[in-house]
């Protein structure tokens, strides 16, 4: 599977920011990405156990507000919003540490959707200057990406050995070490000093690649 790097790295936009979150300093990641499909459809392919494993993860639990879900191998947590077809708000909660996430869906030009997702997490400064905004922001944007393909081919059998296949792939590669990058000018633009951004987004790729 090959695809148009630039034009997937392009499709997402990144900002870093810093509020009070429940009384303590917290970062927030933000991504925002634009998809070829009502609010919706969207919303459904968001929120349907029977969907969310065609782009992201296999999930189990109660996708209701106040329900308890579980992503396969990754994150839990419970569901603290949801307001369809527009809000979706759950904990993040992964090796004992929990975080926010929160998605908006507005429509933009005919025919699309935007998705607003941000990740607020309480983060150990010394973990920050580890990896900065990429510790998520890469993780997420490979979701997003893997949205919009499923979007884009919703007929198309899903092959999950082609796509973690894919993930390891000189493509696949070349588009985490992008991703990085761009956290990294994304934590440059929100105040970070620049060598340590930089130092911080080679971590995070390395981090994602393996060191390929």
């Amino acid at each position: 599977m090959e695809l148009d790097l630039f034009h997937h790295l392009g499709a997402s936009a990144r900002a870093v920011t810093r509020r009070e979150h429940q009384g303590r300093p917290a970062r927030v990641v933000v991504a925002t990405r634009a998809y070829n499909t009502d609010v919706d459809d969207l919303w459904d392919a968001l929120t349907t156990a029977e969907r969310i494993p065609r782009w992201f993860l296999p999930v189990s639990g109660e996708l209701r507000l106040g329900g308890r879900y579980q992503l396969e191998g990754n994150a839990g947590g419970e569901v603290i919003a949801c307001e369809p077809p527009r809000r979706l708000g759950v904990t993040w909660e992964m090796q004992g540490e929990a975080s926010w996430v929160t998605v908006t869906l507005s429509p933009a030009a005919e025919g699309w959707t935007t998705l607003t997702l941000e990740h607020v997490a309480i983060v150990p400064e010394e973990f920050w200057s580890q990896y900065g905004p990429g510790a998520v922001g890469v993780g997420w944007e490979l979701g997003l990406l893997g949205l919009a393909l499923y979007l884009g081919a919703k007929d198309a059998p899903f092959d999950k050995a082609a796509v973690q296949a894919w993930t390891m792939s000189p493509n696949g590669q070349a588009f985490a070490r992008g991703a990085a990058k761009a956290w990294g000018e994304a934590a440059i633009a929100a105040g970070d000093e620049a060598e340590a951004a930089e130092a911080a987004a080679a971590r995070t790729a390395v981090f994602y690649t393996g060191g390929q």
